[in-house]
């Protein structure tokens, strides 16, 4: 362990954290889940500033899609919608769910809703799921 701790400081550690969970919330494949219980492994000091970074930036990444679907002309039909239409952003609690998550942040884009309540939404969903992998690990 104290080999990598060297290689893998507090710092290194937190921003590596940080850009995982952007890109795994964009459309791009990847977990954050995994680097999360690496970090807690290493620093379990960590915990409240990893669960902190680990949301933002999973938040960020689930609002790049939300901007994308946003950019989508609404000429065409994308999944999800019907079920974003109907719950609003309070779906949006779901964001971090795996497959289904990133279609839900799309169409909350494609359907213009509120970007301040979907980013909202995003964070809490996605702040308890980090609690749960944080507080297990």
């Amino acid at each position: 362990m104290d080999a990598l701790n060297q290689y893998f400081t507090t710092d290194l550690s937190l921003w590596g954290l940080f850009m995982s969970s952007l890109l795994g919330a964009t459309l791009l494949p990847g977990g954050s889940e995994l680097v999360l219980a690496g970090v807690l492994k290493l620093h379990p000091e960590l915990l409240w500033p990893a669960l902190l970074v680990g949301t933002l930036g999973n938040t960020l990444g689930g609002m790049i899609t939300f901007g994308m679907g946003w950019l989508l002309p609404m000429t065409q039909q994308l999944k999800h919608v019907d079920k974003v239409r109907h719950y609003g952003t309070p779906a949006l609690l779901f964001a971090w769910l795996p497959f289904v998550g990133d279609g839900l942040c799309l169409a909350a884009g494609w359907l213009r809703l509120n970007p301040w309540l979907a980013a909202l939404f995003m964070l809490i969903g996605k702040f308890l799921r980090y609690m749960v992998v944080g507080f297990s690990v």
